[in-house]
């Protein structure tokens, strides 16, 4: 905001490994019912990712979920920085950078069979959307392209994010209604643990120093409330929660959707280029199914001879079936992962 030739663009972060044409790269973009402030916590709460996510993507187990150790290298008012890993391994798996105001970084580094190193990293830019609301876009490199994953279209890889989020939206939400409605600092709230909150309590500390340049905040020993309270636009935690949030809402005259940020497509799909393309490709597959479909059956009915209407049967079927695996695709750009938890022995 403000005048733009102003503006230096040397402020703007620059992140080196996605100038390389080579690697791996997958953006994505969500918009989420729950403060900045809550998702920056989230994003910082590595010790949770085992447990919250398990077998979401296949690194994360949930009996591999273990105490871990944190080291804090640099604090400064424009963030802090630091490193983290597994308390049972000697190395430090992760490197971690929090940029103020709204980037998290996290960077892994392991060696691949070949001898050369393979380098991970994420980029979770967040940004206020309004009073308990936030935006998310966060992008992912990878040392070199996979063949299989380059083969995948990004909106199915999209689907992953989608469902990390879901299993997380109804404590955070929850979590950003309870600071507000006890009016306390966190230090009064939260049990933060060194083995998995140190990056949380360093956040909310940071807070402390500079929180008095923001419209509101909660920091670790101080805080400033918002002057008003949020207008909720939707509640996704709660007794409604399992049907609010798993289907679209059905809208008057043939309206598909009424906005509902608990809601997979009001988060992502409106917002993605990628999501959004496929979901009306999907829908005028539908359509074009469904007339395909009727004009098999019709002319299986008009024809006379045994080998065309063989054929229309056929052609009729298989677009019955496209038909079937569109809205199982759309359904998956909709709807919710309502998780089923594992019992683990």
């Amino acid at each position: 905001m403000g005048d733009r030739k102003k503006a230096d663009i040397r402020n703007i972060p620059h992140f080196d490994q996605f100038d390389d044409p080579t690697n791996m790269d997958i953006s994505t973009i969500h918009v989420l019912p729950y403060d900045h402030s809550i998702l920056l916590e989230n994003l910082m709460d590595p010790a949770h990712i085992p447990i919250s996510h398990d077998r979401t993507d296949p690194s994360a187990r949930r009996e591999n979920a273990q105490a871990l150790k944190f080291e804090i290298l640099e604090r400064t008012s424009r963030g802090f920085c630091g490193r983290y890993g597994e308390s049972s391994k000697d190395d430090w798996t992760f490197k971690f950078r929090f940029q103020a105001p709204c980037i998290i970084q996290n960077e892994r580094e392991i060696q691949r069979k070949d001898g050369y190193p393979a380098k991970f990293m994420a980029i979770f830019m967040c940004t206020p959307a309004g009073q308990g609301k936030s935006m998310l876009i966060a992008r992912f490199a990878q040392t070199g392209k996979q063949r299989l994953f380059s083969a995948i279209p990004e909106w199915l890889i999209h689907q992953v994010s989608n469902k990390v989020f879901e299993q997380d939206m109804g404590f955070l939400a929850s979590q950003n209604e309870a600071l507000l409605r006890e009016g306390v600092p966190t230090g009064r709230l939260y049990l933060n643990l060194k083995s998995s909150d140190v990056l949380v309590l360093e956040y909310r500390k940071w807070l402390d120093k500079v929180g008095h340049g923001m419209p509101y905040y909660i920091g670790h020993r101080s805080l400033s409330l918002p002057a008003k309270e949020a207008l909720l636009e939707a509640s996704p935690a709660g007794f409604l929660a399992s049907t609010a949030s798993s289907q679209p809402v059905k809208g008057a005259l043939g309206g598909l959707f009424a906005a509902d940020l608990t809601n997979r497509y009001f988060r992502h799909v409106v917002h993605c280029s990628k999501c959004r393309a496929a979901f009306q490709k999907l829908k005028s597959m539908q359509k074009l199914s469904i007339i395909l479909a009727l004009v098999s059956v019709i002319s299986a009915l008009i024809v006379l001879r045994r080998p065309w209407r063989l054929v229309s049967v056929v052609v009729g079927s298989v677009a019955l079936a496209v038909l079937y695996l569109c809205q199982q695709a759309i359904n998956m750009l909709t709807t919710n992962e309502m998780r089923t938890h594992r019992k683990t022995v």
